[in-house]
């Protein structure tokens, strides 16, 4: 384990990233998976973890190893590898999305202010650490903890903001239409 990490394998914990702030860890899931051989079962446990750093930052990952403690740090230390930015709004995304991953598909939808983070689950967990403070969602199809939280990452790595969207096309957009808040 790393010198000088706040690690804290209940899922809430805090821990530096590159540039001196403070991460937010949370653990979604643990899972034992045996496989059976010759000489009987072997163990072994994935830990998908999510990391962010409440201002738009976040990172999602499965750790993969013999023994759980093991996996738990690889999550935490792959989400942090795999950390992307995502664009908010007044605390809410900028524009209702799907995000796809497998069988699951997670419906993410702007919200006013006071609304809170309507989710469940691994969506929920994903969001919070992001630093979204007000979005509706809606799990669709598959259930699956990673496969809800695969998609609820890809659903936020799409968005983008009318500024981008308008260099992108090379378009003129207002932005003072119907944007939350």
């Amino acid at each position: 384990m790393p010198a000088g990490r706040d690690f804290r394998p209940s899922g809430a914990g805090q821990a530096p990233d590159g540039q001196g702030q403070k991460l937010i860890e949370k653990l979604i899931s643990v899972n034992r998976v045996a496989k059976v051989h010759k000489g009987g079962k072997r163990l072994s446990f994935t830990a998908l973890a999510v990391v962010g750093d409440g201002q738009g930052r976040v990172g999602l990952a499965l750790g993969k190893a013999r023994e759980a403690a093991d996996a738990i740090r690889k999550g935490f230390v792959h989400a942090q590898r795999q950390m992307a930015t995502i664009p908010l709004t007044n605390g809410t995304i900028p524009h209702e999305t799907i995000g796809h991953a497998d069988a699951s598909k997670v419906l993410l939808k702007p919200a006013s202010p006071g609304t809170g983070i309507i989710a469940g689950g691994s969506v929920r967990a994903v969001c919070q650490v992001c630093g979204i403070k007000n979005i509706l969602t809606k799990s669709l199809g598959s259930t699956n903890a990673v496969n809800l939280a695969k998609a609820t990452f890809q659903g936020l790595v799409t968005l983008e903001t009318p500024e981008s969207f308008q260099q992108r096309r090379k378009l003129i957009v207002d932005v003072d239409e119907d944007l939350p808040g």
